[in-house]
């Protein structure tokens, strides 16, 4: 049965469906978490998470991945749970000092998850020194020319300029499923 058809049971109140989208979600949700928060509060956040989607499940419209769905209310827990927190305790989960609440009105909780989703897409990009990786380090990481990356790479310009687009693509791809969105 696909997630489409399991949240449609959620919603009609069958708690079988809701511990199978549990089983399939859970995982991944609790890797993209624990780049946030502490193990601990993970788990508290995706009780909360499948819990807001049991709730909302009547409302659930499949216009993208499920998955999407139910990272972005694990996005609006963690960041609620953060926020309950405040300045003092979000210093002892080891957020960045650079996420304080600006004249802009930015909120840490949501730099700190955009970070984490950058992280992840950042991710698919392969592992560290696979050529789209290495190009996406040098050219936009530590601001190199086309000409320099090739030249440290020992690939013509050409090549750069392939693996760059692609990388573009494949972090335009993995931000949109970030989102909620489709590829």
């Amino acid at each position: 049965m696909d997630d489409d058809s399991l949240v449609a049971r959620i919603a009609a109140g069958d708690d079988t469906a809701l511990r199978e989208l549990f089983g399939r979600h859970a995982p991944w949700l609790a890797v993209r978490l624990r780049a946030v928060l502490p193990a601990a509060d993970v788990e508290d956040v995706l009780q909360e998470t499948f819990l807001a989607a049991w709730r909302g499940a009547r409302g659930y419209r499949p216009q993208g991945a499920c998955g999407g769905w139910l990272w972005g209310i694990a996005r609006r827990q963690a960041a609620l749970l953060l926020r309950r927190r405040g300045s003092a305790e979000r210093a002892a989960i080891s957020l960045p000092d650079d996420l304080t609440v600006g004249p802009d009105g930015h909120d840490p909780a949501e730099i700190a998850l955009a970070r984490a989703d950058l992280e992840v897409a950042v991710a698919a990009l392969g592992p560290e020194g696979s050529p789209e990786r290495e190009v996406w380090r040098l050219m936009y990481e530590q601001d190199r020319p086309v000409a320099e990356v090739a030249e440290l790479l020992g690939v013509p310009p050409g090549t750069v300029k392939s693996r760059a687009h692609r990388a573009r693509r494949l972090l335009r791809a993995a931000l949109r499923v970030a989102e909620g969105g489709t590829r």
